[in-house]
């Protein structure tokens, strides 16, 4: 806990500093000691993983009533390390991308507060702690949103949307937490101690309650709406850790207070929970493959993948239930695992989303192309980043899916109709979302980054400075090092799915560099894997070498072998993905309009075609706007209700009063 105040301690330096120094020296100090608090969060982090240990704090003198309670114990320090990887990456990427509004002394103090809260809210042990640092993250954030809005005209929709679902997510979280509590008792262990006494209907609707709040906050569908809005309003390094860490907070809350505080429930809890995943999954995975908006892309991709991650979490409470509490060790550990590996890998391509736009000034990949020549590096970390996200062998998203896929295959096991069905969810889900997430950054990456330049800016475009390609390149070692040697890792996750789960002489993996499966049937070694690979690659360019009779002819990629290759021969994002679009019409719902103008002399022949295709969100346009419509209606009714008659007010207070009397009577 020492670490984790003094990292704290940092970060609050580095908000005075950002609100005090001048603005040359501002952004630079501020950042440097932000990141330097991350990594001594992240050493805390890892310290108590190692070891098992927990550690308390406790003051009566910051907060008033209760006063600031702070534990860490793996399950919380498994989600400090990731916020720490991102906090490190962000805050040396702000050195060089932080100008105009963002580096203003507001701005980078929202920042730096926004950090320093995403590290505390694991930690915090009672209900006034958590619920102050939790609305000061979601204060800090909505703000953050806002920091460009005189250039971004979509942030205020954005920051209003984020708004309410936050606020309502509150609320929901803290009725919730007083429930269980039974208003008296405010430390997390109290509550447990308290919950067990509790009838199970009362503890079942404080589960749903907190569940609707943090759903809400993970971007659970259909909860999501304020996320793909949200995400590609904020600066790129407050999106990297919205998406990295704060929508992971979400998830750490269903599994502290449902797991934790709850003690399980019952298995419907877990049901619901992996419906939410299975709904999540696909929705995100399906929107994110008609994206054209780099970073709308990105943020429904986020959808997507927590989707997955409440999968095993939901997965992990029905074996649990069931009586398989190695299988649902299994399950959880890989939705941990997977929660860091997203970190990394999300955080590098929101970052590289906004060296993108620095460098071309636009975000739409279909106006982009060609960069992998003139951004080689921002490049390399998408191309590693993709393929992590779509799970290719040897990366972290390979190691963290294929735990989850061999939690969900021997869940299979269990006899029982709602562990049946939820494993039969879960892999179905898996398996699906799987190809769509290969569709969406196959198209992200070829579009975006080979063939030619289908605009100024895209051909202009020159690498970002040094600070933020270490800023990318530092997100792009957790893909690799989790990928190629997750067995080291082992031993951290257990600890924290042990916490989670209550269970400590649980150990479903082997010790080693790959994963190895004790007891069951399963193993792969990436590292071997990656060298085997690596060999067949060097033994096939040897041999073409060796049995090359002439010189191969160059051309451009994607150009059919033709010498004459010009943009407009090329795919579009949107040309990429609409046999899929058609495929899934009855979901996504687009509009499509195509306007054709013949020339003067006949009708016969086209002079110009415009083809406009758009994709919005089926739930926001047919869930959430008729109720924001009967709001504002209500609205308009009580504003002609309000005329300042001393009359009509005084017969309002009358028939309050009477409803009153009849009540009581």
């Amino acid at each position: 806990m020492g670490l984790l105040g003094l990292a704290a301690g940092f970060c609050a330096v580095a908000a005075m500093a950002a609100a005090f120094l001048a603005r040359r020296a501002r952004v630079v100090v501020s950042s440097s000691l932000g990141a330097l608090g991350c990594l001594l969060a992240g050493a805390s982090a890892l310290v108590t993983l190692i070891t098992g240990t927990t550690s308390t704090f406790y003051t009566s003198h910051l907060l008033p009533g209760a006063g600031l309670s702070l534990t860490l114990d793996p399950l919380g320090a498994i989600f400090i390390l990731a916020t720490s990887l991102v906090g490190v990456a962000a805050c040396v990427y702000c050195v060089s991308y932080a100008h105009g509004p963002m580096a203003s002394r507001a701005a980078m103090t929202l920042f730096m507060v926004f950090v320093l809260t995403l590290l505390v809210v694991p930690a915090a042990s009672n209900v006034v702690s958590f619920m102050f640092v939790w609305e000061l993250m979601a204060l800090s954030s909505l703000l953050l949103i806002l920091t460009d809005q005189s250039r971004n005209d979509d942030s205020r929709s954005a920051a209003l949307w984020y708004g309410v679902m936050t606020q309502l997510g509150a609320a929901s979280i803290l009725l919730g937490l007083l429930l269980a509590s039974r208003g008296s008792a405010s430390t997390f262990s109290a509550i447990s101690a308290h919950a067990a006494q509790l009838s199970p209907n009362v503890r079942s609707f404080a589960f749903v309650l907190v569940l609707l709040g943090f759903s809400s906050k993970a971007g659970a569908v259909p909860l999501h709406v304020w996320l793909p809005k949200a995400h590609p309003a904020a600066p790129s390094p407050v999106s990297a850790l919205m998406s990295g860490s704060m929508v992971a907070m979400g998830v750490y809350g269903i599994i502290r207070v449902g797991q934790g505080l709850l003690h399980g429930g019952t298995v419907w809890w877990w049901v619901a929970v992996v419906t939410l995943g299975v709904v999540s999954a696909f929705y995100g995975a399906l929107h994110s493959t008609t994206s054209t908006d780099l970073k709308r892309l990105l943020a429904y991709s986020t959808i997507d993948i927590q989707g997955l991650v409440l999968i095993g979490v939901g997965a992990a409470g029905v074996l649990g239930d069931s009586g398989q509490p190695f299988i649902a060790h299994l399950a959880m550990m890989a939705a941990l695992m997977l929660v860091v590996a997203h970190a990394g890998f999300k955080g590098a391509l929101f970052l590289s989303a906004g060296a993108v736009e620095r460098a071309t000034g636009t975000r739409d990949l279909d106006r982009l192309g060609g960069l992998i020549h003139t951004m080689p590096v921002t490049a390399f970390v998408v191309a590693i980043s993709a393929c992590s996200i779509m799970a290719v062998p040897t990366l972290s998203g390979f190691s963290s899916e294929w735990l989850l896929l061999q939690g969900l295959l021997h869940g299979f096991n269990d006899s029982s109709t709602p562990a049946m069905i939820v494993m039969l969810l879960g892999v179905i889900s898996l398996a699906l979302t799987g190809g769509l997430t290969a569709v969406a950054f196959v198209k992200a990456f070829g579009i975006g980054f080979l063939g030619q330049p289908r605009s100024t800016g895209a051909a202009q475009a020159i690498e970002v400075p040094p600070t933020m390609k270490i800023a990318m390149l530092w997100l792009v070692l957790p893909s690799v090092v989790l990928g190629l040697v997750p067995g080291e890792f082992v031993g951290l996750v257990n600890r924290a799915a042990s916490s989670a789960l209550g269970k400590t002489s649980l150990e479903p993996l082997d010790h080693g560099t790959g994963l190895v499966l004790a007891q069951l049937r399963g193993a792969v070694q990436p590292a071997e894997l990656f060298m085997g690979v690596v060999g067949v690659l060097l033994l096939v360019s040897a041999a073409n070498r060796l049995l090359e009779q002439r010189r191969a002819r160059r051309v451009d990629a994607w150009g059919g072998g033709r010498d004459v290759q010009t943009a407009r021969m090329q795919y579009t994002a949107t040309s990429f993905a609409e046999p899929l679009q058609r495929v899934f019409a009855d979901v996504l719902r687009p509009d499509t309009d195509v306007e054709v103008t013949h020339i003067a002399e006949s009708r016969y022949y086209e002079q110009s075609l415009m083809y406009d295709n758009r994709v919005n969100d089926v739930l926001e346009q047919r869930g959430y706007r008729p109720v924001i419509n009967l709001v504002l209606r209500a609205g308009r009714l009580a504003q002609r209700l309000q005329n300042g008659s001393i009359h009509r007010y005084l017969a309002f207070g009358f028939v309050a009063l009477l409803v009153i009397l009849v009540v009581l009577a």
